[in-house]
C-alpha cells in the first residue's frame, strides 16, 4: 500500500477570505486534519462547509499524536496539517511532524498562503531582501537582551513576534540594544483592528502604554548601521 500524503496547509491569520482555493480543495479532500486547536479550526472549516475528521496536534501532545498521525499516513490516508493561523512550522511544533514524515518516506506537499511575518514585511516599506525572523523573543529579560544582541550583529532587517503583555518590555529591550532606531510595529494583521505603525521604541511604548494592549504583534527593526551600545544581559 502506498503511503498517504501530508499536506502542510496555510490558513488565514484573520480574514477568512485569505484562504486560497487550493487550500480549500485540499481541506475538503483529505481524510484527516491535524490542527493546533480543534475549536478554532472547526470555525474555519464550518465557515466553508468542510466536514472532515480532526485531531489535535500541539506542543504538549506532539509526540503521542505524531505517531498516530504517521500511522494514518502509512495506512494510505492523507492528512492536512494546519496551525491556528498562518503557516504551520513557523513558531509552532509542526516542523517535527513534517520531519518525521519525510524521514519515513511519506510525501510532504506545501500548500502556501498567509504568514504574519511576510504580511507585515510586505506592508512595512523596509528592506526585506535579507531578513532574520526570530519568532517570539525569550520571556526572561536577560535572555531577551542576549537574543537581541545576537540579532544586532546581523546585517539585515530583524523580525520577531510578541504577545500583548510583553510588548512594552520588549520595546524597552529593543531600545537598550538597538537604540532609539525607527522601527515598524504591526498588530492584528488582516483583522478588523489591523494597525501598522512606525516610530522609535520609546514613541511606540508611549503610544501603547496608555490603555489595554490587545492583539498579537509583529516587530520589525529595519537594517541600519547598528549602534555600539552593549547592555549587560
Amino acid at each position: 500500500m502506498s503511503a498517504g500524503t501530508l499536506y502542510v496547509v496555510a490558513t488565514p491569520i484573520g480574514n477568512l477570505e485569505d484562504l486560497t482555493l487550493r487550500a480549500l480543495r485540499v481541506l475538503k479532500e483529505v481524510d484527516l486534519v491535524a490542527c493546533e486547536d480543534t475549536r478554532r479550526t472547526r470555525v474555519l472549516l464550518s465557515h466553508f462547509g468542510v466536514h472532515v475528521a480532526m485531531t489535535s496536534y500541539f506542543e504538549h501532545n506532539k509526540l503521542s499524536k505524531g505517531e498516530r498521525i504517521l500511522r494514518t499516513l502509512r495506512d494510505g490516508r492523507s492528512v492536512a496539517l494546519v496551525t491556528d493561523a498562518g503557516t504551520p512550522g513557523i513558531s509552532d511544533p509542526g516542523f517535527l511532524l513534517v520531519r518525521q514524515a519525510r524521514e519515513a518516506g511519506i510525501p510532504v506537499v506545501p500548500v502556501p498562503g498567509p504568514s504574519a511575518v511576510v504580511a507585515a514585511l510586505s506592508a512595512a516599506g523596509v528592506p526585506a531582501d535579507r531578513f532574520a525572523f526570530a519568532g517570539f523573543l525569550p520571556v526572561k529579560p536577560g535572555r531577551r537582551i542576549s537574543s537581541l544582541m545576537a540579532l544586532r550583529e546581523l546585517e539585515m532587517t530583524v523580525v520577531c513576534y510578541e504577545s500583548p503583555h510583553r510588548l512594552l518590555a520588549s520595546l524597552e529591550a529593543v531600545a537598550a540594544v538597538f537604540g532609539e532606531v525607527p522601527m515598524v510595529l504591526a498588530r492584528e494583521l488582516t483583522k478588523q483592528f489591523e494597525e501598522i505603525v512606525e516610530g522609535t521604541p520609546q514613541a511606540l511604548s508611549e503610544r501603547f502604554a496608555g490603555g489595554p494592549i490587545r492583539g498579537e504583534f509583529t516587530l520589525i527593526i529595519p537594517y541600519t548601521k547598528r549602534p555600539c551600545a552593549s547592555p549587560e544581559p
